[in-house]
């Protein structure tokens, strides 16, 4: 942060992949807001935000995933700017790494970057939880950036430690609206997570994930066939110990034990489909 008086120099933020390593659908409000019960964690990859010190407020995209990608009014990161309420300006560049509307939280994690870049580009306070939940069900989780047990509609967070892991993300390209997934959903009330046992290493933590689900894989399966092949590439990799889809789709991850591992999997799914977005990256 600025001395008192002085604008901070340029500040740069990682908006890191939001990972559901488990998603159970538990209830639905009478708003229409479903409950979910979750197990999150972070990659260490994502998008990159750029703050630095303008007359006014603008955002410019860059990156391989830029494509589409409007920078008006709408966009999350820009409505998370104005949601600071500071009369000072900015000019806000967000490079642009994760794919989009992909389950991995891609704008809610830019619209927290964007907060914490500004507030220290500024000076100024965050909102809480309960405040930039009006932006989305995931920024909270992914303003507090760190691992832990999310329930309610995204606002109830538990922060935890989890173990050591790496994960291989493979989105296979194919745009999934997050409303069509909860569409095909055909149940609602499902049991919440089990109780969590020790999980000291990676084999544990994949051990206890296998008692847990995604409810929204089967009708994300159902709308979009291709995550079907992108779940059995992940399992077929050698030291893969669980393939599953995050969030409501169509990134997957495999859960490996080591860097390793994880990379030599990588190399395989991108030689097998060109078509497919595929990264290695450590569980943070």
């Amino acid at each position: 942060m600025a001395a008192k008086g002085e604008i901070a120099p340029k500040v740069q933020r990682i908006a890191r992949a939001k990972v559901n390593l488990a998603l159970h659908v538990v209830g639905r409000r009478a708003d229409g807001y479903h409950l979910l019960d979750s197990l999150v964690a972070f990659a260490d990859f994502g998008d990159v935000v750029t703050v630095e010190p303008a007359p006014s407020l603008s955002l410019s995209i860059t990156g391989p995933m830029a494509a589409g990608l409007s920078a008006g009014p709408d966009n999350l990161v820009l409505k998370a700017a104005q949601m600071l309420g500071s009369p000072l300006g900015a000019a806000i560049t967000l490079e642009k790494r994760l794919p989009i509307a992909s389950g991995i939280g891609g704008g809610s994690a830019d619209a927290a970057a964007t907060m914490q870049a500004l507030g220290a580009l500024w000076g100024c306070a965050l909102p809480d939880a309960g405040q930039v939940l009006a932006l989305g069900a995931d920024v909270p989780v992914c303003l507090a950036g760190q691992s832990c047990r999310m329930a309610g509609i995204g606002d109830q967070i538990s922060p935890l430690t989890l173990p050591p892991a790496h994960l291989v993300l493979v989105n296979p390209g194919v745009g999934l609206s997050t409303a069509a997934v909860f569409g095909a959903l055909l149940r609602r009330d499902n049991p919440p997570l089990p109780p969590a046992a020790p999980m000291p290493d990676a084999a544990a933590l994949a051990a206890y994930l296998g008692h847990c689900r995604n409810d929204l894989e089967a009708p994300a399966l159902s709308v979009v066939p291709e995550i079907g092949a992108v779940l059995a590439a992940l399992q077929g990799q050698t030291g893969c110990l669980l393939a599953r889809m995050s969030g409501s789709g169509a990134t997957c991850f495999g859960l490996f034990a080591s860097a390793s591992a994880a990379e030599g999997a990588a190399s395989a799914l991108r030689a097998q489909s060109g078509a497919w977005w595929v990264q290695a990256t450590t569980m943070a």
